[in-house]
């Protein structure tokens, strides 16, 4: 059952790499019930422990135990993705007349910022508040990432300088907030690439969560996952959540957009009302009565449902993983933007800041 913590953020080692670099997990605890822990490692969401209607606490995100899975099989499980999140056609992108050939890791394609992207690289980490342990007067917590990657990593211009915020609120609130600065013109596009399973990891396949969608329009792609640059509404098609649907009553559609993906993998356009935290998507698991909404700044969401889960996994509770068992909800500038016009730009140069957040909270109905 729940049990009531005072705030605190708690520091331990997690493992060591091969070359003997240590990995830290912070724990972000308060009195509200969730619990979340991060690690230096790819700046992973590796555990969320959230309570059901009856206040027994599961933890709700795919992950792993040890290090060494993180390091040799990772899925992306809670990985901050970047530099540049999701997928460049090619690999390749033109900025100010210069055109930049990235790491084609998923060849011919560079995805979630290459073969040693942000997922990949050791974050320093302290811990944010007005006392050692993180407490501050209003109950929230929060640990602090940061990792400076050098011009030229994995093909990408400029010294970008990174910062990413883990925030659990007094209210029982996961918040990130990602802040970027560089010297020279690049691009930037960054998320959190969590797997949900509300019901609890490891607990079987998601596909009777009821998702609502903040979206009028997707973003169709071409059969390598690329968008094709329409922005399509989604009335009259199996992609509309504008209402709750189980996610696995359309899955099996036919349409050509759900037969490329094998399921859902696409890009939602947020129906904005402003500049500020925009509720993007909202979760129900029935059975345990955990409801997630996601609130964030960023205009387009990733709805994900594990399609490519397919290798063998063994999660944090020692069961193992298989399609289906997650969905993501990574909210994010469009895939491939920098190859496209009309969509909202990625760009960012010197003197400028990049700052996005997003919201994760919980309820139980």
């Amino acid at each position: 059952m729940l049990e009531q913590e005072a705030p605190a953020v708690t520091e331990e080692v997690f493992g060591t790499t091969p070359d003997g670099t240590q990995v830290d997990a912070y724990t972000l605890s308060n009195a509200s019930g969730v619990r979340a822990r991060i690690l230096t490692y790819g700046g992973i969401l590796q555990s969320l422990e959230t309570p059901d209607r009856d206040g027994v606490s599961a933890n709700i995100v795919l992950g792993f135990d040890n290090l060494a899975d993180y390091l040799e099989r990772n899925p992306y499980f809670g990985t901050i993705t970047g530099r540049y999140a999701n997928r460049i056609a090619n690999g390749t992108f033109t900025l100010d007349g210069v055109t930049y050939r990235l790491t084609q890791n998923r060849p011919p394609l560079h995805l979630h910022g290459g073969a040693a992207g942000f997922s990949h690289r050791i974050w320093s980490a302290r811990v944010v508040g007005d006392a050692a342990d993180g407490a501050t007067a209003s109950g929230d917590v929060a640990v602090e990432l940061t990792y400076t990657s050098p011009d030229g990593e994995e093909g990408y211009p400029g010294t970008l300088e990174a910062t990413v915020r883990y925030t659990l609120t007094a209210d029982g609130e996961l918040r990130i907030d990602y802040h970027a600065t560089t010297d020279a013109p690049t691009i930037v596009n960054l998320t959190n690439h969590a797997y949900f399973n509300l019901a609890g990891e490891g607990s079987g396949s998601v596909l009777g969560h009821l998702v609502r969608l903040n979206a009028e329009h997707y973003t169709p792609t071409d059969e390598q996952a690329i968008p094709t640059g329409e922005i399509a509404p989604v009335e009259g098609t199996p992609l509309d959540f504008r209402e709750p649907m189980e996610i696995g009553t359309r899955i099996r559609d036919p349409h050509p957009q759900l037969v490329i993906a094998g399921g859902y993998d696409h890009n939602y356009v947020v129906a904005r009302s402003g500049d500020g935290l925009e509720l993007a998507a909202r979760v129900t698991e029935p059975g345990s009565g955990r409801v997630l909404s996601v609130h964030t700044t960023e205009p387009g969401i990733q709805f994900y449902t594990g399609n490519q889960l397919t290798t063998p996994l063994v999660g944090t509770g020692g069961r193992q993983y298989r399609q289906g068992d997650g969905l993501c909800l990574e909210t994010q500038h469009f895939p491939d933007s920098p190859n496209h016009r009309q969509f909202p730009s990625t760009v960012l140069r010197p003197g400028e800041v990049f700052r996005s957040s997003t919201l994760f909270a919980f309820s139980a109905s």
